[in-house]
């Protein structure tokens, strides 16, 4: 139950992956190349706090009071399946209109990596990680 009620803020919200009215855009500070697109991970605050402790490597983190996001290059959710109550949003649209940039990036990027994001983020939850299949983390070929 406590899933679903970390859910609540999102399905109050109507989140929808259609551009939904709803949704406000992460802004990311002018500074910083977004040359890869953007896209967000967000977290409820609990988690957020101790996925930043554990991450060696992070961009972009806004919060918004019960949600945390990371900023990700686009595509980061391709073959991946975001453990719950994590919430994937393409486009960096998320269900808040105020979230503020708490934490600016260690270095030039505004990205976090996501394979180590999601890794934590698998870690924090109990959840099993999904790879896509064919991948057997062997380099032989």
């Amino acid at each position: 139950m406590a899933v679903l009620r970390n859910l609540a803020p999102l399905v109050s919200r109507g989140v929808r992956h259609d551009g939904a009215d709803r949704l406000s855009t992460l802004e990311v500070p002018d500074a910083l190349p977004t040359t890869l697109g953007c896209d967000a991970v967000g977290v409820p605050e609990h988690y957020g706090i101790r996925l930043l402790a554990r991450m060696r490597s992070t961009g972009c983190v806004f919060a918004d009071g019960s949600w945390w996001w990371w900023i990700v290059p686009a595509g980061s959710d391709l073959d991946l399946t975001w453990p719950l109550p994590s919430h994937y949003a393409r486009g960096a649209r998320v269900p808040t209109s105020g979230a503020r940039l708490i934490r600016r990036p260690d270095g030039p990027s505004p990205y976090t990596p996501p394979i180590p994001l999601y890794l934590m983020a698998c870690q924090l939850t109990g959840t099993t990680p999904m790879w896509p299949a064919g991948l057997t983390g062997s380099a032989r070929g």
